[in-house]
């Protein structure tokens, strides 16, 4: 007699439905990864470019976190209606025109002053002798890791490193996890995402990025009202997010990470990236228009 196959929970058994979700009564924000979270096949749809438009218009607050370069976010601060983006997992926060006027001790500039604006983390020596340290770790990758090339948007990164792994060419995971390992090796902090592997020096991180941008723009503490912020990930990297906010949601492609995941976010969607941040945007503004 042949053993019965173990049932394997699936996504929406291990995690609770977005229609189980009460969001918060007196919502401050959202705040988000890009990769497909906001984007399907690479771009911002409509009906999640809609939805922070919609978030704005009742205002509360909308800011991407995400391990994309400075380079390749700052068209999407400059167009997209958001507060701000946070890029490279925390490094550095592109400001758009209207929340740099929020900024505390913010000294308006003499003249005509180009907007987003960017603000970092580290100083500028500590930025450069990081970058050195972190082309030589690269490198190395490339040369010691079969098929690990740097990701095309790596011109545009300013304080991190990234391995394309699923973007435009696929790595196994026992070469995804060689990356990871020479980058720890190397006093690196590591993280993959939907597309990339990325690896820093320093303490910051999503979370570290989104106290530092809420404390920036608006002079708030983030972990105090943590309960009225939400967030929406969808990839290992947005483990350290999915721990510490009680309002944390994946979108349903989070199913592939799921088996990778410690800290699991408390709410899944049922549509995919786009469609499934709408989906949460629309439950915050349902809730508050009560």
């Amino acid at each position: 007699m042949t053993a019965a196959t173990p049932h394997r929970p699936t996504l929406h058994e291990r995690l609770q439905s977005i229609a189980q979700w009460s969001p918060p009564a007196s919502p401050l924000g959202i705040l988000t990864d890009i990769d497909d979270t906001l984007t399907t096949d690479g771009a911002i749809t409509p009906s999640a470019l809609n939805a922070i438009a919609g978030l704005q218009a009742a205002g509360l607050h909308v800011i991407p976190v995400t391990g994309r370069p400075v380079g390749w976010s700052e068209p999407f601060a400059a167009t997209w209606p958001v507060d701000a983006i946070v890029a490279e997992n925390g490094a550095v926060g592109l400001l758009r025109r209207s929340t740099e006027a929020q900024r505390p001790s913010s000294p308006r500039p003499a003249g005509k002053r180009e907007y987003p604006s960017k603000i970092y983390q580290q100083d500028a020596a500590t930025r450069a002798a990081n970058y050195s340290r972190m082309q030589d770790t690269l490198e190395l990758i490339e040369s010691e890791v079969p098929g690990a090339r740097r990701a095309t948007d790596s011109p545009g990164r300013e304080c991190d490193i990234a391995i394309d792994h699923s973007e435009f060419t696929t790595l196994p995971q026992s070469a995804i996890d060689h990356c990871v390992q020479i980058m720890r090796a190397a006093g690196m902090n590591a993280t993959v995402s939907s597309i990339h592997i990325n690896g820093w020096f320093g303490s910051h991180n999503k979370l570290e990025g989104a106290r530092w941008i809420v404390r920036e723009l608006f002079g708030r503490d983030l972990d105090a009202e943590i309960d009225r912020w939400v967030y929406v990930g969808d990839s290992t990297n947005d483990q350290i997010m999915f721990e510490h906010f009680p309002h944390s949601i994946g979108v349903a492609n989070i199913a592939r990470f799921v088996p990778q995941l410690t800290h699991l976010p408390r709410y899944v969607t049922q549509g995919e990236r786009g469609a499934g941040f709408a989906e949460v945007a629309q439950a915050i503004l349902n809730k508050n228009s009560c």
